[in-house]
């Protein structure tokens, strides 16, 4: 969240943010804001002066009783006060937490870096990487795929668990878990350090790294607990810093977790209903990076880079981009996007996010470091997708399929599959 003293001392910088990103009901929220802030500091002040008024009022009673004298207009009077006290302290208290949900709600600044514009059709390509060829013949839907050839059963799946779920056999199971093993030892070899986290969190850990009120639709919460399925292990490695002071010569913190990550989200009929692009459940390796906040920016661009050198790996066209304003979501001050050429759909799809948070984040969860003895600030937190299996299967298998439907696998993947250099179909066993 954003410190409550730049709304106060610069609110004209927010509020020009703001506007970049033309959230009309963002911008009513901090007008509301800033005007209960004002309230609420000329309460504490108000509040202030009457305990003092009701101090000097104290003094006098006792004085007039130890000179036998009546003091019972000072001591109504002092009665009053109280009340009056009494009544400002719950309205302060009130508005503090009106306050506080309303901060939680404000989003980050904006880089300057960021590109202005409306929606995601407005976002900057950065970079292209590999080239486009044409396919000679009809490329298959790889739900459609997976399925001619035996390697997963969507329509079972749909059966004992909904839409948006699926089982996927032998080769199909094997690629998705090579898929992860790669990009586990690429980062583990740049330092990066492995953790696995809870799947389920508490609200408030939640609310740490996110906005629940843009984000709580699509999770999935554990009914009578206080329980959250985690829709990516960027909050649960957040979470893991929770309340924390981190001492100055740990930083930079970099960590990966490989997850199953669960959403309501679903995409539209066609392309996503069946198959492994828009699920329910999937299966995603995230990087994160705690730093000073000098260094945030260039450990966004490290992030990315790992994605980048990654997704060469698969031997697949895709391309860099920076996400607009209108497209940017509350949490981050700056975030790029890997998109991976879809030869069947014939464009660019989303297969990976990294997302600099600035100091957003460690507001919320409450994060800190510095010298020991000295003084505390905030940290910057980092996050981006190193591997997002579901949808990189989807853009391999479409990319690297052949006519008679067997899949040649990347070299790159091979010593993960035993050195296998195809997949072909398997006959299902009755």
């Amino acid at each position: 969240m954003l410190d409550i003293n730049l709304i106060r001392n610069s609110p004209k910088i927010i509020e020009k943010d703001l506007k970049k990103r033309k959230d009309k009901e963002k911008i009513k929220l901090f007008n509301d804001l800033v005007e209960k802030d004002i309230l609420w500091r000329k309460k504490k002040k108000n509040i202030e002066d009457l305990k003092h008024d009701r101090n000097v009022i104290t003094k006098e009673i006792n004085e007039l009783k130890k000179s036998g004298k009546k003091a019972d207009k000072k001591i109504k009077e002092a009665s009053e006060i109280s009340s009056q006290i009494k009544t400002d302290e719950t309205l302060v208290e009130e508005l503090y937490e009106e306050m506080k949900k309303q901060l939680m709600r404000l989003p980050n600044l904006m880089d300057s870096s960021v590109p202005i514009g409306d929606d995601d059709t407005q976002n900057v390509e950065v970079k292209r990487f590999g080239n486009i060829t044409e396919k000679d013949f009809e490329i298959k839907n790889h739900g459609e795929l997976l399925e001619s050839i035996n390697l997963a059963d969507f329509d079972q799946a749909a059966k004992v668990s909904g839409a948006g779920f699926n089982f996927l056999i032998g080769d199909a199971a094997k690629l998705s878990r090579a898929l992860s093993q790669l990009a586990i030892d690429y980062l583990i070899e740049k330092g990066y350090k492995l953790v696995e986290t809870p799947l389920m969190i508490h609200r408030a850990a939640y609310e740490g790294a996110v906005d629940l009120s843009d984000f709580e639709s699509v999770m999935y919460k554990i009914d009578n607990e206080d329980l959250y399925l985690i829709a990516t292990s960027e909050h649960s490695m957040n979470a893991l810093f929770e309340g924390k002071v981190i001492a100055e010569e740990s930083l930079p913190i970099k960590l990966i977790a490989l997850t199953p990550c669960f959403r309501k989200e679903i995409g539209s009929r066609g392309v996503d209903t069946k198959g492994i692009f828009r699920v329910h459940q999937f299966y995603k390796l995230e990087q994160f990076i705690i730093c000073k906040p000098e260094d945030s920016s260039k450990f966004h661009e490290e992030l990315i880079n790992n994605a980048i050198e990654i997704t060469k790996k698969i031997e697949v066209p895709f391309r860099q981009v920076n996400i607009c304003t209108g497209d940017l979501g509350t949490v981050a001050s700056k975030k790029y996007d890997l998109e991976c050429w879809s030869p069947r759909q014939k464009k660019f799809i989303e297969t990976h996010s990294g997302s600099n948070c600035t100091d957003y984040q460690a507001r919320r969860s409450n994060i800190k470091y510095g010298k020991y003895g000295g003084e505390k600030a905030y940290p910057h937190t980092l996050n981006c997708t190193a591997m997002a299996v579901g949808r990189m299967m989807v853009v391999l298998l479409e990319n690297h399929q052949n006519m008679d439907g067997s899949i040649n696998i990347p070299k790159a993947l091979r010593p993960y599959m035993g050195g296998q250099t195809r997949i072909v179909k398997k006959e299902a066993k009755k």
